[in-house]
């Protein structure tokens, strides 16, 4: 156990790791560079710790300190103890969750490493969105499936407000990106699955269908809100299918079809 440090200078440079927390593009350049991410709320945290992350430091509100005791008392790192103003002007939020902590990045897997054991996988094109990002993981987590790829330009998985949404299921889906877009679907298609691309497309087949809960290996394509798939991502894909809708909604939310899909691909194979 590192114990308790009380903190009351906003400057206090052991405070580096959460400064500026909504400043989005200083965290997306900072985080990876440095190797690490913010962890959220008790919940969270705990689930970080139990996926073999490893803590740089804990910071807590002093009514905090006795829920997490178990946490605090096993944590090499040091726990940061400042009062809900300090770590306002520090973060620049209100922590209303009281508890943050720095977590250590692991290497990323591997596409072609999580290929060769998955069989049903999510691909993800320039889903920048951290809220989606979080909500299609937390459903690909409940919902089984096996792992996810994304494009080069999607969001980061590990990004705060990501790892908030997705309850710290992002630790639980293990993801790989695809090196090229979208000449890294190639690679897919030839470790033997089907790309279903997802699309309100007219031209596409209902996704029931299809049956992809039948199908041996299915990689789902999943593109940004608004947007959807790009054209090229569209030609890369064996099948286009579609969510049926009615009373004239034209398309789900990304994270809600997500979700609706990832039942259909699913569906009827045992628990993990």
């Amino acid at each position: 156990m590192a114990g308790l440090v009380t903190i009351d200078d906003p400057d206090d440079p052991r405070l580096h790791d959460y400064t500026g927390l909504t400043d989005v593009e200083l965290r997306r350049r900072r985080e990876p560079a440095e190797g690490l991410f913010i962890a959220e709320g008790e919940k969270v945290i705990r689930r970080a710790g139990e996926a073999g992350y490893a803590m740089r430091s804990m910071l807590l509100s002093a009514k905090w300190v006795d829920a997490m005791r178990d946490i605090i008392d096993a944590a090499p790192a040091p726990v940061y103890v400042v009062d809900p103003a300090l770590a306002e002007r520090v973060t620049g939020y209100h922590v209303h969750r009281g508890a943050l902590a720095s977590m250590q990045r692991k290497p990323l897997d591997t596409a072609a490493g999580l290929l060769t054991t998955a069989r049903r996988v999510v691909v993800m094109e320039s889903v920048n969105d951290h809220t989606n990002i979080g909500a299609i993981f937390r459903s690909a987590a409940a919902l089984g499936m096996d792992a996810i790829l994304l494009s080069p330009d999607c969001a980061d998985p590990l990004y705060r407000r990501s790892v908030k949404v997705s309850m710290g299921a992002v630790f639980s889906v293990p993801y790989a990106r695809l090196d090229t877009w979208p000449a890294g679907l190639a690679a897919v298609g030839e470790a033997g699955f089907t790309l279903l691309a997802l699309t309100p497309d007219e031209r596409a087949e209902p996704l029931d269908a299809v049956a992809p809960h039948r199908m041996d290996r299915v990689a789902l394509m999943l593109g940004a809100e608004g947007s959807g798939l790009t054209r090229r991502a569209l030609a890369a894909s064996d099948t286009w299918v579609r969510i049926p809708m009615s009373h004239g909604v034209d398309s789900l939310n990304v994270g809600a079809a997500a979700a609706v899909a990832f039942y259909a691909v699913t569906a009827g194979r045992p628990p993990a």
